[in-house]
């Protein structure tokens, strides 16, 4: 039989980690939420060690994800595909900022050329970045895959502003703590 169809879930637990009223005011709180979502994902066995948040302008949660790969045996499965994702199904649009509102995506490790490239037409205005590609390279078996040279100035080319490295070495540890725990490449 042919599917017809794809169904792609976040672990249970994500819903005891979101305060959709609280809002996240600058990049460290993002990046800390972000961080922990990640640990939790990797502590509950419930996909790999990567989490990602698209925050509104007020800086409230629209949505979140987790690296589902494995569990959903599906390689798109990652982090911030799962994030703009679920928030193009809240928000009934493919391109999130079509509307001219404001969108930022805060992943615990720098794109993949998967979630880079689909970056560009989610509709984020913002990017925030822990870990660095050399750091998930370092720290796991993941294979990132290739990057233009000047893979930053492309995103600004587009209108996303990137910052980098906010709270890098926490995010260091949970790549760390899942290479530690026996982790397997998603």
């Amino acid at each position: 039989m042919l599917y017809a169809q794809v169904h792609l879930t976040l672990p249970a637990w994500v819903h005891q980690e979101i305060d959709l009223d609280r809002s996240y005011d600058d990049d460290a709180t993002r990046m800390a939420f972000v961080i922990g979502l990640a640990r939790r994902n990797v502590e509950l066995g419930t996909g790999g060690p990567f989490g990602a948040a698209i925050f509104n302008g007020e800086g409230r949660i629209v949505s979140i994800g987790v690296n589902r790969v494995m569990p959903q045996n599906c390689s798109l499965a990652h982090a911030e595909i799962m994030a703009f994702m679920t928030a193009q199904q809240r928000l009934q649009r493919f391109r999130l900022n079509e509307d001219g509102s404001r969108f930022l995506l805060a992943t615990s490790a720098q794109p993949c050329c998967q979630c880079y490239g689909a970056s560009f037409w989610a509709g984020i205005d913002e990017m925030i970045i822990g870990a660095r590609s050399e750091d998930v390279h370092e720290l796991t078996e993941f294979d990132e895959g290739p990057l233009p040279a000047d893979w930053v100035g492309e995103l600004v080319k587009r209108g996303i502003e990137v910052r980098r490295d906010v709270l890098r070495q926490s995010a260091r540890e949970v790549l760390a703590f899942y290479r530690d725990q026996g982790g397997v490449s998603y």
